[in-house]
């Protein structure tokens, strides 16, 4: 197992990212971040998905190296558009941190605009998308079809 040692590069990136855009004029002109916040935030979305197919061809290739390559290449673009947001890193962990307690494990949760908790519309069986209200885990019951 690789473990890293030295300070969090991604808390370093979203900080690094917030003095760009505090302070622009300070930027050095070959800065690649710089130029990616110039072009704003569809530009950035845009980077996040293209990485993020990337990500998919290299695993479905089987390529590890590329794929770590390209993995870094997606937690750097993400982290520009999360930093363009303010959101910061640690609020991405706080919320994993949270589905883990809620979950047993930090699971994505249903795509879904009601709370967790509530049940879904038409289903008899209490569960939002699969998930019984109070549950630790997701049920195994069917998802409702909406």
């Amino acid at each position: 197992m690789v473990q890293y040692i030295g300070p969090d590069p991604l808390r370093s990136l979203h900080e690094a990212v917030q003095t760009l855009r505090r302070e622009p004029s300070s930027v050095p002109e070959a800065s690649r971040t710089a130029k990616l916040l110039a072009q704003g935030r569809a530009r950035m979305a845009r980077k996040v998905g293209e990485e993020a197919i990337e990500v998919a061809i290299e695993a479905m290739r089987g390529d590890r190296g590329a794929l770590v390559m390209e993995a870094a290449d997606l937690l750097y673009n993400l982290v520009v558009l999360l930093a363009d947001f303010d959101i910061a890193p640690d609020e991405i962990l706080a919320e994993l941190r949270r589905r883990e307690l809620a979950f047993g494990i930090a699971e994505k949760l249903p795509k879904s605009e009601e709370p967790i908790n509530a049940p879904a519309a038409g289903c008899g069986n209490g569960s939002a998308n699969g998930v019984v209200a109070n549950s630790p885990k997701p049920s195994t019951a069917k998802r409702c079809k909406r």
